[in-house]
């Protein structure tokens, strides 16, 4: 088990290139990619290796250029985590991951990471003091101090490799919003409704709640001290696992911190959005002190950046909190209790998949998810211009996000999601988070990275301390 002597120790040695397996931390990547060719598999260990993580091991598989040497999971021997063990029965086999760490952290170069949010953390802080290319799922922490701590220690680090796993940011719809922003096609835009109203998982729950479910024997593969991590104690629940964690502020961020990162992040990005100044809670139904609320409806304001106007984002989720759409949007399946507003000028849906409508002063654009993308409304709009040619083409067929990695690994591309861009999205959901759980406005010093007149709040975004023998990863 690593100690707080070891922990800083290993990391003084990756820094100065020492503990990274199979190549110094000081080559450079074009250097790199010279010494072990563009076609060398990457050798990888895997933290999280049951449900989403497998999809990410399946993903990875894919791309036929990284050979598994590592799996750590802290329910090894359970359903879920079968199947990745099955796939590679040579690897080595680990519960906990700073177990591995300490074992064998010279024969892996990379290290992939779907742990529940809360525990994105630690793992992440430890692979990239070691000097380890790391691949992150989303978003990449539960709070703002722990998301600011990773953009430092990857800053620190800057020939590791990261990413984290908003796929769709390697998609159509990144390469397309990229391409027509620096056309001009996408300019000036005002505002974003942003909306996910798919049934979550704690939408049956009772919002009376007064305390965290009575715990559970743990099932006997289970290391439960290890899943808790650094996040102070709780008695296991099955209610706590396997994707459950999503519900609870203690462990997960929600619908917005979940679907957040696939529906917002190209404009984040390309608008160059940084931190709001204000985030304001409009709706929360069933707001409680333990699980996310059924339906939330979020303000996310971002001042002027440039001679770029200032934008609203709002932010819509829940099933019975479905945003009213523009006239010309579509198809969509019509609430007939609720009339057309403004004269026509907006249609009340009954449902709608998740996505986003981008307001400019002269085009509205309609998004789905992921790498959709994005089409101008109405459609008569969008099929002059294209026939007028004044739509940009944009790269197809880019490598995904699992193969880019892998490419940055190896020295051949740039990660399109690395911390530095992952991170100030991130924030912006914690952010968001914190608006809900306290159930007030938040104002926020974009300068400063400090939330004005509200210490409660800005304790929020720090965070209780970790549980007693985790304190070395909020070391940078």
């Amino acid at each position: 088990m690593t100690t707080r002597r070891e922990f800083l120790r290993n990391a003084a040695l990756a820094s100065a290139g020492l503990a990274i397996g199979g190549a110094s931390t000081k080559t450079s990547a074009a250097n790199y990619n010279r010494i072990v060719g563009a076609n060398r598999k990457i050798n990888v260990a895997y933290i999280g290796i049951g449900n989403r993580g497998l999809q990410v091991i399946e993903e990875f598989a894919k791309t036929n250029l990284v050979n598994v040497v590592a799996l750590c999971d802290v329910d090894m021997g359970a359903e879920q985590t079968l199947a990745a063990m099955g796939m590679y029965p040579n690897a080595k086999q680990f519960k906990d991951f700073r177990v591995m760490f300490d074992q064998m952290s010279r024969e892996f170069e990379a290290v992939v990471i779907s742990t529940p949010d809360f525990a994105h953390f630690p793992a992440t802080m430890m692979s990239i003091a070691f000097g380890k290319h790391t691949f992150v799922e989303k978003p990449l922490a539960r709070t703002y101090y722990e998301v600011d701590l990773m953009e430092k220690m990857a800053k620190k680090h800057p020939n590791v490799v990261t990413q984290m796993c908003n796929q769709g940011h390697s998609g159509d719809n990144y390469h397309q919003f990229k391409a027509w922003k620096e056309a001009g096609i996408i300019k000036d835009v005002t505002a974003i409704t942003a909306h996910m109203n798919s049934r979550r998982r704690w939408h049956d729950w009772d919002p009376n709640i007064y305390r965290f479910p009575i715990g559970e024997p743990v099932p006997e593969t289970m290391d439960w001290f290890t899943w808790l991590s650094a996040q102070s104690f709780h008695e296991y629940n099955k209610d706590f696992v396997n994707g459950q964690w999503r519900c609870w502020y203690d462990f997960g961020m929600g619908a917005l911190g979940d679907w957040g990162a696939h529906i917002i992040d190209t404009a984040h990005r390309f608008l160059e959005l940084g931190m709001p100044e204000e985030v304001n809670p409009l709706l929360l139904a069933g707001h409680n002190d333990y699980f996310f609320p059924f339906s939330s409806t979020i303000e996310f304001k971002f001042p002027r950046r440039g001679d770029m106007p200032p934008v609203v984002i709002t932010w819509y989720d829940g099933m019975d909190n479905i945003p009213p759409v523009p006239a010309g949007y579509g198809n969509v399946e019509l609430d007939p209790n609720i009339p057309a507003a403004g004269g026509g000028t907006t249609v009340q849906p009954s449902r709608l998949n998740p996505g986003k409508i981008i307001y400019s002063r002269e085009l509205t654009f309609r998004g789905g998810s992921h790498a959709s993308p994005l089409t101008i409304i109405p459609e008569e709009k969008h099929k002059a211009m294209e026939s007028a040619g004044q739509l940009p083409d944009y790269p197809k067929n880019q490598s995904n996000h699992f193969m880019n990695f892998v490419l940055a690994c190896q020295g051949v591309e740039k990660t399109r999601s690395p911390f530095e861009v992952a991170g100030p999205l991130s924030k912006v959901f914690c952010l968001g988070v914190a608006a809900q759980r306290l159930g007030r406005k938040i104002k926020f010093d974009r300068a400063t990275e400090r939330v004005i007149g509200d210490p409660i709040a800005e304790a929020f975004l720090v965070g209780a301390p970790p549980r007693r023998g985790w304190e070395d990863f909020y070391i940078v």
